[in-house]
């Protein structure tokens, strides 16, 4: 948040609480002060530093509100901007991830070429992102996640966000293809063989460079074998072979391919053989 600064985060302090606890009187929730004073008495720069205050004490809640009374009293002053981007940052510290999407999403569309456009769009994305829930949930808010993520690396390339963003949609990646190894081993543990592998070479051919391709690959030599499809079996084996051949799923599917007396390698012109011939050519991982 360049224009916000680490003042607007943290530093109002005691400075903010002199200010306008003891020049100006307590700017009450209500929006009402000593003696009856309507918030509207109170400058811009008062409400705002009112604000920060209560950011710096922790109470994103009010924080929020005093932030939006600056926008609502004063739309056309600098500091509205300002109160805008602060008020989706204190939203996100409350997860109020709706409001905060929603203050957002205003800053973008109201001020799309100030340079904290793109902390603004790096809020969005998380709050779709802190929304992920376990791999076990519908997975909508992870693709709304990939898709603002996304935005924020190609938009703003060069902003000290975009390589938090990788890192997130790198997570948030290998938390889709963790759904699809969830739904292919239960239709494995349930003898659906052919519903397995379709989940599991979604893995192998969409996601590929996530954390669970070498167990998709184990699986699929397991679901191969159970339907008796030696060629794809060994096919799989021999992908997990030349890229995961340290790991224990190799192993594993090494050592099944043996007690049924086949090895690894290429055979037929299935899918995975293409795979195969794509990941000789350097075209896959």
């Amino acid at each position: 948040m360049s224009n916000v600064g680490s003042r607007g985060i943290a530093g109002a302090g005691l400075l903010a609480m002199s200010l306008i606890l003891s020049s100006c009187g307590n700017v009450e929730r209500e929006g009402f002060g000593p003696g009856g004073q309507p918030i509207e008495t109170f400058t811009a720069q008062q409400i705002f530093e009112r604000g920060e205050y209560e950011l710096d004490a922790s109470d994103y809640e009010s924080a929020a509100y005093y932030f939006g009374e600056v926008e609502r009293l004063y739309p056309y002053s600098e500091l509205a901007k300002r109160a805008l981007i602060m008020q989706a940052y204190a939203f996100h510290n409350e997860q109020d991830y709706d409001n905060s999407r929603s203050s957002a999403q205003r800053y973008i569309e109201f001020y799309p070429a100030d340079e904290d456009a793109a902390y603004a769009q790096f809020l969005l994305a998380l709050s779709y992102y802190d929304q992920i829930e376990e791999v076990g949930r519908d997975q909508g808010l992870t693709f709304q996640a990939l898709q603002s993520l996304r935005t924020v690396i190609e938009r703003y390339p060069d902003s000290e966000y975009a390589r938090s963003a990788i890192l997130k949609f790198d997570l948030a990646f290998d938390h889709l293809a963790g759904k699809e190894m969830e739904i292919g081993r239960y239709y494995l543990r349930r003898d659906h063989f052919s519903a397995a592998i379709n989940r599991f070479r979604v893995v192998v051919e969409d996601f590929q460079t996530t954390s669970h391709t070498a167990e998709a690959l184990h699986r699929l030599v397991e679901a191969y074998l159970s339907l008796g499809l030696t060629d794809e079996a060994q096919t799989a084996g021999a992908i997990l072979g030349h890229n995961f051949q340290s790991t224990d799923w190799y192993e594993d599917s090494y050592n099944l391919l043996a007690k049924n007396g086949l090895e690894t390698g290429v055979f037929g012109d299935n899918w995975l053989a293409q795979v195969y011939r794509q990941m000789v050519k350097g075209e896959w991982l």
